[in-house]
Parts: structure tokens; sequence; C-alpha cells
């Protein structure tokens, strides 16, 4: 990291989150609390000046060939700046043709161009790529609800990340392996801890705390002429890796392949790569009904047993999403939010209706449930339960 590289960096962990936190109790203090315009003008101008200071000073600098990790961590910063000048409405792509932070577009271009991902912050910046000092890892503030939104949510990654991980060794084996097993049975575990991490947010985060003071900073914004939709929770392969090898979802599918074609810029290089692969692996859930001859043997038994509770799993981390956490953090809340305000609510850009609606589809997807007008593994599951119970019964 070169000396600027430093300063900027500083700079983001301390004065940065400083000013944030001063506009966020003035925002707190109004009974409209997702009015931001005129107030704290003093203090956005300081943000503005201070933050295009680095920046200018940075890209006058130019490629110092650092190698990945640092440009990387130098576009998190640039992409945090951008997103809080967003948030404080400094920035607002309806009214704008161009980008008015043109040294920060400039600076993130470069470096996002450079190393294979959108030019903006994105999930990995604040969560499993997020480097602590003694202890404090960057945000946009100092806010309790930020820091459980991004503790849980890093837990909950780090937890499919695992699960797929042993999915993407089960397929190297093959599914009547004798590891096949041990390897679901940590699938099960890490899908387990999803679920626990969800739970812990959807107890004790606060809706009107993150509603207003944490999901702002996630909005769409422009970098040069084009607007890039806000960072995602779900901008890490290993998600993906779970519905594609569980084959719960197929690739081939428009919808489901539409969303992997849009989230793939918003990845790390490493799991833009663990995806593509995957995308072209067969999946477990047709290994196994091919091999429904053999459903009385004991590794079908044990292996189509605990296959059926690992989609069950997968299936209830996605209705818990959905059903709990963005009902209690985005859609009710919505409902009680200024009319002006409501076509800027949700992050990835589409209508709240529309969006709602897409994760809806995802979530029974996900969840195999029976549904006529889209296709799921609802009637291949029902096969497989009936599959394991013929062969409990013959051994019995």
């Amino acid at each position: 990291m070169t000396n600027l590289s430093a300063e900027f960096d500083r700079w983001i962990r301390h004065d940065f989150v400083a000013l944030n936190d001063e506009l966020e109790a003035l925002y707190w203090q109004q009974d409209d609390k997702a009015n931001v315009v005129g107030i704290g003008e003093t203090i956005k101008q300081q943000l503005t000046a201070q933050g295009n200071a680095h920046i200018r000073d940075l890209l006058a600098e130019g490629n110092t060939d650092e190698g990945f990790e640092n440009a990387f961590d130098l576009l998190g910063n640039v992409g945090l700046f951008m997103a809080a000048c967003r948030r404080h409405e400094i920035t607002e792509p309806s009214r704008e043709q161009v980008s008015p932070l043109r040294e920060a577009s400039a600076l993130a271009m470069h470096i996002g161009a450079s190393i294979g991902v959108t030019p903006r912050f994105a999930t990995a910046h604040l969560t499993t790529h997020n480097r602590a000092i003694n202890g404090v890892y960057k945000r946009f503030t100092n806010l309790t609800a930020e820091r459980l939104f991004i503790d849980y949510n890093t837990r909950g990654i780090l937890a499919y990340k695992r699960a797929a991980e042993s999915l993407l060794k089960i397929h190297a084996l093959g599914i009547s392996h004798p590891m096949a097993p041990v390897l679901l049975e940590e699938v099960k575990r890490a899908l387990l801890d999803v679920i626990a991490s969800n739970q812990t947010l959807y107890s004790k985060l606060d809706t009107s705390a993150f509603f207003y003071q944490v999901r702002p900073y996630y909005k769409p914004y422009r970098v040069g002429k084009e607007i890039y939709r806000g960072a995602n929770a779900g901008d890490f392969a290993g998600i993906n890796v779970i519905d594609l090898l569980l084959g719960l979802c197929q690739a081939n599918d428009v919808n489901y392949g539409q969303m992997l074609v849009d989230k793939f810029l918003y990845m790390m290089p490493e799991d833009q790569a663990t995806l593509r692969e995957c995308m072209r692996l067969p999946n477990l859930f047709d290994a196994l009904l091919a091999a429904r001859d053999a459903h009385q043997s004991s590794w079908f038994q044990e292996t189509a047993s605990l296959f059926i509770q690992v989609c069950k799993l997968h299936g209830d981390t996605a209705i818990q999403h959905h059903n709990q956490l963005v009902h209690k953090y985005i859609s009710q809340p919505a409902h009680t939010m200024v009319a002006t305000h409501l076509d800027k609510v949700t992050a990835s850009g589409p209508p709240l209706e529309v969006l709602l609606a897409q994760l809806a589809v995802l979530r029974d997807k996900r969840a195999a449930a029976k549904r006529d007008d889209i296709f799921t593994r609802y009637a291949d599951l029902q096969t497989l339960r009936e599959l394991v119970g013929r062969g409990k019964a013959a051994e019995a």
C-alpha cells in the first residue's frame, strides 16, 4: 500500500465515519427520517472536499502495480466514499447524466477494469475482505445497527461458503463415495449456522435503524455515465454453488441465469471462476435419481436421506430470508415511508414490488415448493423421498 493509499484508508476508517455519524444524527431527529435534502450541508461539503482531495492525489499517482489485494482494497475505499455521497444525495443518479465525482469515477473505473470487477464497492469489501485494525473493520458509521448487520451477514456468507466447498468435494468423489455422507453432514452444519445467524439478525437488528441508517448506503449510484446497482448480500458464489450442485436451480433457466449474469462482476474473481466452473457441472439431485435402481443399497439410503435434509435446510434459509428478514427490514417499513421516497427503496434498482416478486420465485426454487408457473424440484423431491421409503421398507 502506497503512502497515499494508506492516508486515504486512515481517512475512511476515522474522519469519514465521524462525518457520516454526524449526518445520521441530524437525519434521525426528523419526523421524516428518510429526508436528507438541506440537512447538514456544511458536513456534506467537508465529506466531499476531503474525499476528493485524497482521490485526486491517488489518481495523479497512477497505477502502482501493487497486486490484486491492494487494488481491490483501494477500490473499496473509493466505493465507500461514492456510496456515502449517494446516501447523502450529494450525488443522485436520476438528476445526473454523469457522476459529478469525476476523479472518483475515473479511479474506480481504472481499478475495476484492471482487476475484473465492477467499479464500485461490493459486498466483499465490507464482509469477507474487510481487514480489521485493532479489532475494528471498515464500515460507514459507528452505529450498532450497521455493526450487527455486517457481523451477521459475514457469518452467514462464511457458512454458505463452507457448505459450497463440501458440495464441490462430493462432486469430485462421486455420489456413492463413503465420504459423501460425511460431507453432507458438513453442509448441514453450515446451513444450520446460516439459520442461526439470520435468526440473530431478526431478533437483534432494530428495524428503523436498519431501514433509515444502514440500507441507504447500499443504493445504486453512477460511476461515470453508468448506474451500478447497490451491493447485495448474495454477491458471492457460495449460495449459487449450493443451488446448482443440489440441482434446485438450473443455470439454463432464463430468470436464474439472468441473475447469475447480473452478479458476476460484483463477486471476487476467484468466486467468478468457481461459479463458471459450477455452471457446467452435473448436479447431485440428478445423480441420485439416475442411481434409483440402487435405492435399496445402504449407500443410497444414507446419502439420499442426508441429501433430502440438506435440501430442506437450504430451502429453510431461503424462506427465512424472504419471509422474515426481507419482510421485517424492507417491505414492512417501506409501507410507512413518505411516498416521495419509495422509488429509492431498493438497492438492486427495480421497484419494491418487482424485487419482492423476484425474491419469491428464488425462495420457491430453493425450497422446491409446489408451483405450476415455474420449474421447481418439488415432484423430484417427492420421488426421492419415496425411493428412500421403499428402501427402508424392503430392509425391514
